[in-house]
């Protein structure tokens, strides 16, 4: 029964897909199933009250699976059946707040933070940065003389993703055949995007809109790549899929509790594959040269980026604000500017990420403290059982709330 079970939410899956352009974010299973959701189209109506049953069906199971990983696997499907539902609610015109909607969606609701807040941790970037103009203004400054050149751009990201899958595979067995191409486009609300065909290959997109700073190398090889999305979703197919033959991990649905999950641990694998000063050690020594930048200066940028990062939820408090009517556009691009750091253009792209995913924002930070904080209450400062508490979350079906801590504060 629980396998009819899963077999109905992927196709549920993919009928809300057919509402919601964005909703599927990958899906590798049998192109006959997709199809034949394509062909029938079902109404929201008819998605919502299928949801539902299935979630009757679900919860009249007997008796709880026998081993965790099957226990697991229920908890899951009911509260990515739960999203879902409230996902084609939203879609019919219903309106949630901020924290509602990220808890139905999500599983997990951001913390608050006050402009004081923020002042707090912006006032020791002060001494940091002298000169003229706010604060933002002359942080701008200082970081373009840390641009990749477009004519680097390719070699620095191949010496990126080459370090970060060297230091993953070290520690995560993936199958043979894996791989990713990468792709450098315009036009798009984020900076990179991975996109999971199966078979355990992706296609990773890179934004250029926007200047690219050295940091980003880094950050997007491992976030996209090794050990995030990618070894993520190769994991899932080959211990879920594969293995024991679970087809609802052939879908994923972009708006549910799995992204946090999935933001988090492609987050926080940044820490896990470069603890302590590996990262500006690597960067300063094959980086910072690789892209025509001062290796001298590979200290102090990244002394000013720890602080910057910090005030990263700032981003949180705008789309909560924005998002809920209390905002306009300029006084959120204004908030962004003068407490995330942003540049006037690299704000205006957040709010078109708000304008087309909403909450989701939360999974990036929110995910990346609850996971960093499940994985070190576990490992402590042990690098080695980081990584297999790591791979251990990574290969398993996860959900925010069955995490050992609660939401950041």
């Amino acid at each position: 029964m629980l396998q009819e079970i899963a077999d109905r939410y992927v196709r549920l899956v993919l009928a809300v897909g057919q509402h919601d352009p964005d909703y599927v974010d990958a899906y590798y299973g049998p192109p006959a199933v997709k199809a034949a959701v394509e062909r029938e189209k079902p109404s929201r109506a008819a998605i919502e009250q299928e949801a539902e049953s299935t979630l009757a069906r679900l919860a009249s199971l007997d008796a709880a699976p026998g081993d965790e990983l099957e226990r697991l696997r229920v908890e899951y499907l009911r509260r990515q059946l739960q999203s879902l539902r409230t996902r084609v609610q939203m879609l019919g015109g219903v309106r949630l707040s901020f924290d509602e909607e990220s808890k139905m969606l999500y599983d997990a609701v951001a913390p608050r933070h006050d402009a004081e807040y923020f002042r707090q941790i912006l006032a020791q970037l002060e001494p940091l940065l002298p000169g003229t103009g706010t604060l933002s203004e002359r942080y701008d400054r200082f970081r373009r003389d840390f641009v990749i050149p477009a004519d680097r751009l390719r070699a620095v990201f191949d010496r990126s993703i080459a370090e970060c899958r060297r230091r993953t595979l070290a520690h995560v067995t993936l199958p043979p055949e894996e791989s990713f191409s990468v792709e450098y486009v315009v036009g798009k609300p984020w900076s990179g995007y991975n996109w999971y065909h199966g078979n355990y290959r992706s296609v990773i997109q890179v934004n250029t809109d926007l200047p690219i700073y050295v940091d980003r190398a880094i950050d997007l090889a491992c976030h996209e790549g090794y050990p995030g999305h990618h070894v993520y979703n190769a994991l899932l197919e080959r211990h879920l899929v594969r293995e024991r033959g679970w087809t609802e991990f052939t879908v994923y649905p972009l708006f549910s509790p799995q992204s946090l999950i999935a933001e988090g641990t492609a987050n926080y694998g940044i820490e896990v594959a470069f603890p302590g000063e590996a990262r500006v050690d690597f960067e300063r020594g094959t980086l910072f040269p690789a892209a025509g930048l001062d290796p001298s200066r590979a200290a102090a940028y990244y002394e000013i980026q720890r602080l910057v990062d910090r005030v990263s939820y700032a981003g949180n408090e705008a789309a909560r604000r924005y998002l809920s009517g209390d905002w306009d556009r300029g006084q959120a691009v204004a908030w962004l500017v003068d407490y995330a750091m942003m540049s006037a253009a690299r704000a205006e792209q957040r709010i078109q990420f708000f304008d087309r995913y909403r909450s989701y924002v939360i999974n990036y930070n929110v995910g990346q403290d609850l996971v960093k904080q499940d994985i070190e209450a576990r490992a402590g400062q042990d690098s080695a059982r980081r990584w297999s508490e790591f791979v251990r979350l990574l290969a398993s079906p996860r959900l925010p709330s069955s995490l050992l801590v609660s939401t950041p504060h």
